[in-house]
C-alpha cells in the first residue's frame, strides 16, 4: 500500500521565486528540510538575490537549467552549471550572493537544512559539484546522503537523502526510504505526478511518516526533488536568517553574522 499525502501547498511566489517550505510552517513538518524555494532567474542585475548571511542551516542549490554565479564569506567564488550542485554549511555564520550567470537564466531549488547542535556553531564550508561528480541511481541523481549503491559526495552528519529525478512521460519509479527515515516530501519543477489516486502537479507534498515506499508514475516529461530523512529532533529558533537549536546558539550564530557584516561593509564589499 503506497503511503498517503498528509500536506501539500503550491506555496507562495514573488517575482523569481516560489517559497514552497519555510521553518515556521511546512519546515516543521519535514526538519531538517526547513526552507525550499523553487527559483527562475532571469539573466539581469535584478535578478541577483544580494549578499545576504546565514547561521545554523546548510543550503544546497540544485541548477536544472542555466548557470549560477556565486561567491561567499569562506572564500569559495565560481560559476555552477546546469545540473551543478551547491553545499554550503553556514556553521556559525557565513555571507553570501549568487544569482544568474553568463547572460542566461537559471532554474533550480534551494534548500536549508537544520543543522544538528554538533555543527550549528561550527566553522562555515562548503562543497560545490560539477554536474559530472553527481552520482546516479536509475533516474535518480543522489545530492546528499545515500540512495541505493550510489553516494553522494557530500555526506551530511545527519541520516538524510536528497534526490533530483527526471521521468518520462508514463514512467514508473518507486521510493524505498533508507532505514529509519520516517520523513519524506517531494517537489515538482515540470509535469506531473501520480501517486496512487493523488495526482502532484508544480507543488510540494509531505507525505505521511513511516517506512513505506512511495511509487509514482509520471504524467509528461517531469522533473523534481524529493527528500527523506530521520526527523531532526530539535526545535527549529528562527532569526531573520537563521535556523538554531536553542535560544544560545541562534545568539552566538547572530553576534558572528554582525560581526562578519561589519567587515563587508567596512571594506565596500557589499
Amino acid at each position: 500500500m503506497n503511503r498517503n499525502i498528509a500536506f501539500r501547498t503550491k506555496g507562495s511566489t514573488r517575482g523569481p521565486i516560489t517559497r514552497l517550505v519555510s521553518p515556521g510552517d511546512v519546515g516543521q513538518l519535514i526538519k531538517p528540510f526547513v526552507f525550499l524555494d523553487r527559483f527562475r532567474m532571469e539573466a539581469s542585475r535584478g535578478g541577483k538575490m544580494g549578499m545576504h548571511p546565514h547561521s545554523g542551516i546548510a543550503t544546497t542549490t540544485v541548477i536544472m537549467e542555466g548557470a549560477m554565479a556565486y561567491r561567499e564569506t569562506t572564500g569559495s567564488e565560481g560559476v555552477l552549471h546546469t545540473g551543478g550542485v551547491e553545499w554550503m554549511s553556514a556553521g556559525n555564520g557565513v555571507w553570501h550572493d549568487g544569482g544568474p550567470a553568463e547572460n542566461v537564466p537559471v532554474h533550480g531549488f534551494q534548500l536549508w537544512l537544520a543543522l544538528p547542535p554538533e555543527d550549528e556553531n561550527g566553522p562555515a564550508h562548503s562543497q560545490y559539484l560539477a554536474a559530472e561528480h553527481v552520482v546516479s541511481n536509475g533516474p535518480a541523481r543522489v545530492i546528499l546522503g545515500r540512495y541505493g549503491d550510489a553516494a553522494s559526495r557530500i555526506q551530511p552528519r545527519a541520516s538524510l537523502t536528497y534526490l533530483h529525478v527526471k521521468l518520462r512521460d508514463g514512467e514508473r519509479w518507486s521510493y524505498q526510504p533508507p532505514t529509519g527515515h520516517d520523513v519524506a516530501w517531494v517537489a515538482v519543477a515540470d509535469g506531473a505526478l501520480h501517486v496512487g489516486a493523488a495526482v502532484i502537479g508544480r507543488e510540494v507534498a509531505v507525505f505521511e511518516e513511516g517506512a513505506k515506499s512511495i511509487d509514482f508514475v509520471a504524467e509528461g516529461e517531469t522533473e523534481f526533488v524529493l527528500g527523506s530523512a530521520v526527523k531532526h529532533p530539535h526545535d527549529l529558533v528562527t532569526g531573520y536568517y537563521s535556523v538554531h537549536t536553542s535560544e544560545a546558539a541562534l545568539a552566538q550564530g547572530e553576534t558572528e553574522i554582525e560581526r562578519i557584516g561589519t567587515q563587508l561593509r567596512s571594506a565596500n564589499l557589499m
